[in-house]
């Protein structure tokens, strides 16, 4: 067992199973608020001056709930005996066995990363952007979901996918029952018979007013036949991935060859985009409150949804063309997030995917043993002629062909950047130190650089679990 992967089914739930599922989540978001209540609350004794322990982590959080949720605070009630004496009883929560207990301690388990995220970001232990202190959970703006871990009593799981008493499309969990989905499950089944997978937890959220639930297993690596051969040393066997607006990907290897390029990305924003304003228009004539209003929502949601299922689709595809047939990967460090500043190209690069598209190759390059590496940030692969490495001036993105100054080589614009991303990772994949985390110290595009293909330190791609529905 060495890689996580999780399966995503429809659920096709019943108006009562709505209700519960509903009454889960509900409980998820109150057990997340109330516990961190409990942390202000110790929080603002200790400024004080009370000598108070905070319960931070998810242990703690999880004894700290359970403590609260049977005391007077959570409930409470008036008993009159027959001599007219009253007595007040801690009754506690009263609805907490109607829902399973397991969803208010993975709750108040996620609040417990949260605080710990917050901590190690104040203190500079966490790369990226800062985090900031959790905040309590609207029920209008907040998606409903929940999480169950699995566990085994008297050897028989918790959690069952295609229970024989139910049917093979179906889900069983602790307290809610049986759910019927409407994918197929023969594959999760048959890797859960034959000990190639494990149900750790599963999580019901529901989007656009459709419920799914999403079975996360530890599953085996991959057959030897689906996995790459291992390399000898050495630096070669590169190929360099551009990704762009114009065409989607373009690969290229080191003798400038074209393994792959897609120019029909489906682009579904841009497709869905004349029904989603008509959507909005129809959702902002409503009166707010109102049940067509509601409606209206409900149907702009969905619209929504079908734009992310589709480009999801698409990006899952590329990335099982190029990782199935090259072990060995090289992608720009892209600033997607500084590029959607740009207000004319912000929808395009979102509709593109690209950094989507990153992480899905990098795991599943894991899984079949292969490897992926990210270019410096600041490598000027779009300026650097491949055949000479001369770098020249900045090109607009209307010019689609490279041309150089120098030797007059002549290349499509993307094939020559593959082609420089693929030569950049075997003259430095090598030398690349793997306790190194920070970005990359090579100056922009507008500076000149020490030489062609100067040694540079790539920035590491953080590992992030895996969050596909194909194992």
């Amino acid at each position: 067992m060495g890689r996580f992967t999780a399966f995503r089914f429809t659920v096709d739930a019943s108006p009562s199973q709505v209700v519960v599922l509903g009454r889960h989540a509900g409980a998820s978001r109150f057990a997340f608020n109330q516990c961190l209540a409990l942390v202000k609350e110790a929080l603002d004794a200790k400024r004080r001056g009370g000598s108070v322990v905070v319960p931070w982590s998810g242990f703690d959080l999880i004894n700290a709930f359970n403590s609260w949720k049977t005391s007077a605070r959570a409930g409470r009630r008036f008993v009159v005996d027959s001599a007219g004496s009253v007595e007040i009883v801690a009754s506690g929560l009263s609805w907490r066995a109607q829902v399973c207990q397991q969803v208010c301690e993975e709750a108040t388990v996620d609040l417990g990363r949260a605080l710990t995220a917050w901590a190690d970001s104040r203190r500079g232990n966490r790369p990226g952007r800062r985090v900031g202190f959790p905040t309590f959970k609207r029920k209008t703006r907040t998606r409903p979901s929940f999480r169950i871990r699995c566990t085994i009593k008297a050897g028989r799981a918790s959690i069952r996918v295609g229970d024989p008493t139910a049917g093979p499309r179906s889900v069983c969990l602790p307290r809610i029952g049986v759910l019927r989905v409407r994918e197929e499950t023969r594959r999760l089944r048959r890797m859960i018979r034959t000990g190639r997978a494990c149900v750790r937890y599963a999580t019901v959220s529901a989007r656009a007013g459709r419920w799914t639930i999403t079975v996360t297993v530890e599953a085996a690596d991959l057959h030897p036949a689906r996995r790459h051969p291992p390399r000898p040393d050495g630096g070669g066997g590169w190929v360099g991935v551009d990704r762009g607006l114009a065409a989607l990907v373009v690969a290229a290897d080191t003798t400038g060859r074209q393994v792959l390029r897609v120019d029909d990305a489906p682009r579904p924003l841009r497709t869905a985009l004349p029904r989603l304003r008509r959507l909005s228009r129809q959702v902002s004539r409503k009166q707010r409150g109102s049940r067509n209003r509601a409606e209206a929502v409900a149907r702009l949601g969905r619209a929504h949804l079908r734009v992310a299922n589709v480009r999801r689709y698409f990006l899952h595809e590329v990335a099982n063309r190029l990782v199935k047939t090259h072990d060995r990967l090289v992608l720009e460090d892209l600033h997607t997030a500084g590029m959607l500043r740009n207000r004319r190209l912000a929808a395009a690069i979102s509709d593109a995917g690209w950094a989507d598209l990153a992480r899905i190759i990098g795991y599943q390059q894991r899984w079949r043993g292969g490897q992926t590496i990210p270019a410096p940030r600041w490598y000027p692969s779009t300026r650097m002629c491949s055949a000479c490495a001369t770098i020249g001036p900045a090109l607009s993105l209307s010019v689609r062909v490279f041309r150089c100054g120098e030797c007059g080589h002549t290349a499509d614009r993307d094939v020559n950047a593959a082609v420089n991303l693929a030569v950049w990772a075997e003259q430095h994949a090598q030398t690349r130190d793997p306790k190194y985390e920070a970005r990359s110290p090579t100056p922009p595009e507008g500076t000149a650089l020490a030489g062609a293909h100067a040694p540079v330190k790539p920035a590491l791609v953080t590992e992030e679990p895996c969050r596909h529905e194909y194992p």
